[in-house]
């Protein structure tokens, strides 16, 4: 069948690809992403709309209270701020606009309320499409939020089940998979990925793929780790990972997820650094704009200027 999504040892063999030899994988990885996405890209932003104070123990994370990070602090934002970013990143050309929270879950019946009547504002005075990274919630809230107008939950499984618990032991890979069962039951669009280069094996990159295929997520983002002072990940010195090694990754998940939406995130200035507009030509058909949780991204205007550099165009 064209096309066909590549099994896990055909996987793990090209992401083991020299980089001699990494024109061949970019070029069959380009090939399934032009037959089932053309030149198109989606383009998203998110806001950190409740910083810091998390009790989870996620070892690449400076808004963890296990974390001597200097970032800033936050409660949960107003409705109007969080729209007004909204709405600029709209004018930054953006397609969805995902409301970001740091903790397990939001509990607190206020917080959810503010949450879900900003999500209907946001989808009524705007013309983004609202997301939400909320954490671990209950279907409860979910379906509120369906309801208010959110079209796609985010929850990243961070790493392969086999790997997790080295970098997070506060809440099990379980739960994780649960949140994503929960949002796809009532109808969400779910977006969920991982953040390599925190010491994970070649076989533990695939893995994480292959839970991801099998739990049939809409949309992959694909982030990189770019350490941050104050976590034990930075204290543990990693090794940065090549230009090479990112379109490696990018370009095994898009031949194992052919139809799926493959998103480069956070970490792409950090790691692949002049060779970002290779993400596409490895597979990526879409990416995030603007700044992430507590690092700052490229200007949106170089994005832009890339995206057209590329032979692309924004969806």
């Amino acid at each position: 069948m064209k096309n066909s999504p590549i099994g896990f040892d055909e996987a793990l063999k090209l992401i083991q690809t020299p980089d001699a030899e990494m024109m061949n994988l970019i070029s069959r990885a380009d090939k399934v992403r032009c037959d089932y996405f053309g030149n198109k890209v989606v383009a998203c932003s998110i806001i950190n709309a409740k910083s810091g104070n998390c009790g989870e123990d996620c070892k690449f994370c400076p808004q963890s209270v296990h974390s001597d990070s200097e970032i800033e602090k936050y409660s949960l934002l107003d409705s109007n701020e969080i729209l007004t970013s909204a709405r600029a990143a709209e004018a930054d050309c953006a397609h969805t606009f995902g409301i970001v929270t740091s903790g397990r879950a939001i509990n607190r019946a206020a917080d959810q309320e503010n949450i879900a009547s900003t999500v209907a504002a946001i989808s009524t005075e705007t013309g983004i499409g609202p997301c939400a990274s909320l954490g671990t919630v209950d279907e409860a809230f979910l379906i509120k939020l369906k309801e208010s107008g959110l079209i796609s939950y985010h929850h990243n499984l961070e790493a392969a089940e086999s790997f997790y618990p080295q970098i997070c032991t506060s809440r099990t890979f379980k739960d994780n998979v649960e949140t994503i069962k929960t949002a796809k039951r009532i109808g969400l669009g779910v977006c969920s990925g991982g953040l390599f280069g925190m010491g994970e094996s070649l076989r533990q990159r695939i893995e994480l793929f292959e839970t991801l295929r099998e739990l049939e997520v809409d949309s992959v983002p694909v982030n990189f780790l770019n350490p941050v002072e104050g976590t034990p990940l930075k204290a543990g010195n990693p090794p940065q990972m090549s230009p090479f090694d990112c379109l490696r990754i990018i370009a095994v998940a898009r031949l194992m997820m052919p139809t799926t939406t493959i998103r480069v995130c956070g970490g792409r200035e950090h790691n692949l650094r002049d060779m970002q507009s290779w993400i596409f030509a490895a597979g990526a058909n879409a990416m995030m704009v603007g700044c992430y949780l507590t690092t700052n991204g490229r200007e949106v205007a170089d994005d832009m200027q890339m995206i057209k550099d590329a032979g692309m165009e924004l969806e």
